[in-house]
């Protein structure tokens, strides 16, 4: 895979990240619904990042996972009932409803809900108005929020549980390239970023010759579920993000997703203390690095920057957020755009 591909389009040429709205606007919105992501658009947004997981007839929806009980109205649906279950997916043994028992034609008829309803309660106030989104719709959204302004605005689309699926019989990488083959999206190098927590699934798409970024994604800690599940050669997040570990990235992936913590040095009492080198080492073999997720909710920032007001409450983001956009890093996830915009500007 060659690394001489441009960037976005969208991108600041001065170097400013790229500004990824979060399954939309998802601070202000039910993620991933259709007002989650024309509000992104209006705060200013480089990308959006559609999550894809499958239904039972081989769509592919935009869920942040395929158990929906958090994230739609299912539950309260009595014609549904039947279908609560419980399932491991990637070692993780869950009970509730998922995409996969469900046609795409009765999954239309489900509403967004607002997934963090204690944390973002005035979210809440739009549950049960809008449809959940399959991925062409959100292709289609981009391509009207691209029109109208004038400039491209790039998809980051993240694949989810791809081993899983792959197991029951639904190969993502194939649904998505036929998905952006149909929409007018197969030649789209500088507008499309394909990511995964699993590198399986990205070689798989090198392979088919797809024109996107690949971007592999890595957690703080733990093992990718395709790697657990293979069960010979495992490697661990840490590891990738070792020198050995990028080197192996190199020629696979153009770049990397990587938990803002990992950007951040911490003391034993949680104070930051520096930054690391990882945007450093990654950049000198060619790889770009993202991070995830910033959040201007006490609940998601360092101690050193909570503030009174209690989970919810906003605390004093602009230092820590100031402090990751300082690592280098080529693109930030942010669930509020407009917070990121206005920081940049």
């Amino acid at each position: 895979m060659p690394h001489d591909s441009a960037r976005p389009a969208a991108r600041d040429a001065a170097r400013s990240p790229l500004i990824i709205g979060h399954r939309g606007a998802s601070g202000y919105r039910p993620e991933h619904s259709p007002s989650a992501y024309r509000l992104a658009f209006a705060q200013g947004v480089d990308a959006v990042e559609p999550d894809i997981v499958a239904s039972r007839d081989g769509v592919l929806v935009v869920r942040h996972e395929n158990e929906i009980s958090g994230t739609t109205d299912v539950a309260s649906r009595p014609e549904f009932a039947e279908r609560r279950t419980t399932k491991t997916v990637d070692g993780v043994r869950l009970t509730g409803w998922f995409t996969e028992d469900f046609t795409w034609a009765e999954l239309q008829t489900l509403r967004c809900r607002e997934r963090l309803p204690r944390l973002r309660s005035e979210n809440t106030r739009f549950d049960g108005i809008e449809p959940i989104l399959r991925l062409s719709q959100v292709l289609e959204l981009i391509d009207d929020e691209g029109r109208s302004r004038g400039t491209k605005v790039a998809a980051v689309v993240e694949i989810k549980h791809a081993h899983y699926f792959l197991g029951i019989g639904h190969d993502l990488g194939e649904l998505l390239i036929a998905e952006l083959e149909a929409a007018g999206w197969a030649d789209r190098e500088d507008q499309l970023i394909i990511e995964s927590f699993e590198l399986g699934v990205l070689d798989r798409l090198q392979a088919t010759g797809v024109k996107a970024q690949l971007v592999f994604l890595t957690e703080t800690n733990g093992t990718p579920a395709d790697e657990v599940a293979l069960g010979t050669g495992a490697h661990s997040w840490p590891w990738y993000r070792s020198d050995e570990g990028l080197d192996l990235l190199v020629g696979r992936v153009h770049g990397i997703s990587v938990a803002k913590a990992d950007l951040l040095a911490f003391d034993g009492r949680g104070r930051k203390t520096g930054a690391t080198d990882l945007v450093q080492r990654a950049h000198e073999r060619g790889l770009i690095v993202y991070t995830w997720t910033l959040r201007p909710e006490n609940a998601y920032l360092n101690a050193a920057h909570t503030r009174a007001g209690g989970k919810g409450a906003a605390g004093d983001w602009r230092t820590e957020w100031a402090q990751v956009i300082a690592t280098g890093v080529d693109g930030i996830f942010v669930d509020h755009p407009d917070l990121a915009r206005g920081l940049l500007t």
